[in-house]
């Protein structure tokens, strides 16, 4: 063999090696891990970061519990009004309802905190305490997003059901509320109940959803309490919470999802107090001022809800939303919103209650760069503020106006990247690496790769995108030049083509289904039987 032929063969026996090594390392990142050593995973600490010094906070508590005394709602149903007198508030003349201090104090001291919202399976089950941070979809977005027609249709009952089983495989998505109203259900009593069946179906994740009036939840629970086994299973474990915008801002209570609220606490479904008021329309232009009118809003809710049943589990879901004030368009990509999210996130911290705040709003039409830049910036913000349950930080465009199923994939992997920043560094004597580094630059190679840290640690400390792009340009340009949005594409076909979540025995969907004959409007056939 000549020289030139033995170098060349030398060169590709080497490359071979590298190649080999590189698929053996993609190999067992494909492995799966155990839980508590991946690298992200739900109930992550976060707290990091807070943009709220601790005076700021103090002020903005003195500041609400001054509006609650002084201000106070209007608007109370009567069932509402008896309900809060008997614990303490007043009813004047002026048709208000105000709040003592004392009785909101003792009501933040005493209100439920440091509980769990169940999953169907128990594995998804999310301990709502501290700074634990988990991601999750929401909003009632009216279009769904064709990505590859670049166009906005009408969203369908189907699309509810179909984000639902996507999420149920989704590792950084924690939990599924529901993201769109089903526009081909008119009525409300079956849109409602339509929402929920292909919630509760598509996914085994903890699921919230939204009731139109009161009335509206008897049916719900009737069917909740079948899959659950029995009503006393359903207390038990609550897999589903009520959303509740039960206050119309500012300082106004909104009369139908008030009696929802009540029926709610009734049959043991866990509450998110929701007030979204719109700085600069609804809201004041502040953000302070906009953080300080969204938590005296929660708080009253909170004290509503003790009143009604002590305890009861609710969470704090100081929900502010910012505006363009050049138009007064609803602006959920921006930075004001992330500020305004970590904020109420640090207000929750400061009472020690459960908090539920909203990010990942894309003002963006479409999964795009501004998309990107919009929800990695609030998302990963609302997570490092220590948020324990982030609302509406999947999927979503068009400050809430349009739902993605694509950006569903897309998005778990960016959730990812923000888990991995709220996580944060370890430092340790092992972290710290002094024998690693000695070893490698005394008796070593001069580099980490086969190192046995290095081999430890690439599975439990980096975080690896499902369909991200780290390809070399060579490595890319021999794969057909693929984009993450023709990756999340067809991800989405395969994933729509093979998961059919069958956590609910079909004996039980076939007594739901004849009792609830007529209303029910999933067919078998887009269920996958």
């Amino acid at each position: 063999m000549s020289m030139t032929a033995e170098k060349q063969d030398l060169q590709g026996d080497s490359r071979s090696r590298r190649s080999g090594g590189r698929e053996a390392r993609r190999a067992m990142r494909a492995a799966p891990l155990a839980d508590d050593i991946r690298p992200v995973r739900a109930g992550l600490e976060g707290g990091r970061y807070g943009p709220l010094a601790q005076n700021d906070l103090e002020r903005i508590h003195e500041a609400v519990l001054t509006l609650l005394e002084t201000v106070g709602f209007a608007n109370a149903i009567p069932s509402c009004i008896e309900a809060l007198t008997r614990v303490g508030a007043s009813y004047s003349e002026d048709g208000r309802i105000r709040f003592p201090r004392a009785l909101v104090l003792d009501t933040i001291r005493n209100a439920a905190r440091n509980f769990t919202l169940h999953g169907q399976d128990p594995k998804h089950d999310m301990l709502i305490q501290g700074k634990r941070v988990h991601y999750g979809t929401a909003g009632a977005a009216v279009h769904l997003v064709d990505v590859e027609k670049r166009e906005y249709r009408e969203s369908l009952l189907q699309d509810i059901y179909d984000a639902a089983r996507i999420v149920d495989g989704l590792d950084n998505i924690h939990f599924f509320q529901r993201p769109m109203v089903p526009r081909d259900i008119p009525d409300p009593l079956e849109m409602d109940f339509n929402t929920l069946y292909a919630c509760v179906m598509g996914t085994s994740k903890h699921v919230g959803t939204s009731f139109t009036v009161r009335e509206n939840v008897k049916p719900a629970l009737e069917m909740l309490y079948a899959i659950a086994g029995g009503e006393e299973n359903f207390r038990a474990r609550p897999f589903v919470s009520n959303s509740n915008c039960f206050v119309v801002p500012p300082m106004k209570f909104a009369e139908d999802a008030c009696g929802v609220l009540e029926a709610c606490v009734e049959g043991g479904i866990p509450i998110l107090l929701l007030s979204a008021g719109q700085a600069g329309a609804t809201a004041p232009a502040a953000i302070a001022g906009a953080v300080v009118q969204a938590v005296a809003e929660v708080l009253a809710g909170l004290v509503y809800v003790n009143a009604i049943k002590p305890g009861h589990p609710a969470i704090f879901g100081t929900w502010p939303f910012v505006s363009d004030l050049r138009t007064g368009a609803m602006s959920g990509g921006s930075a004001e919103q992330a500020l305004l999210t970590s904020a109420c996130a640090q207000m929750a911290q400061f009472y020690d209650l459960p908090g539920g705040s909203a990010a990942g709003m894309a003002d963006s039409k479409l999964p795009d760069i501004q998309s990107g830049f919009e929800k990695g910036i609030t998302d990963v913000m609302a997570g490092l503020s220590g948020l324990n349950l982030v609302y509406e930080s999947a999927g979503m465009h068009a400050s809430l106006l349009g739902f993605c199923l694509e950006s569903l994939i897309i998005d778990n992997d960016m959730i990812g990247q923000c888990l991995r920043c709220v996580r944060g560094i370890e430092v340790s004597d092992e972290a710290l690496s002094i024998d690693t580094i000695t070893e490698v630059c005394l008796n070593g190679p001069g580099h980490y790769l086969g190192n046995d840290q290095t081999l430890k640690l690439m599975q439990t400390e980096y975080f690896y995108p499902a369909i991200g792009d780290r390809f070399s340009p060579k490595e890319w340009n021999e794969r057909g030049k693929p984009d993450i949005l023709q990756r999340a594409i067809a991800e989405k076909k395969r994933i729509l083509a093979e998961r059919f979540p069958h956590h609910v025995p079909r004996a039980i969907d076939d007594r739901l289904r004849l009792r609830f004959d007529g209303i029910i409007h999933l067919p078998r056939s887009g269920m996958g039987g």
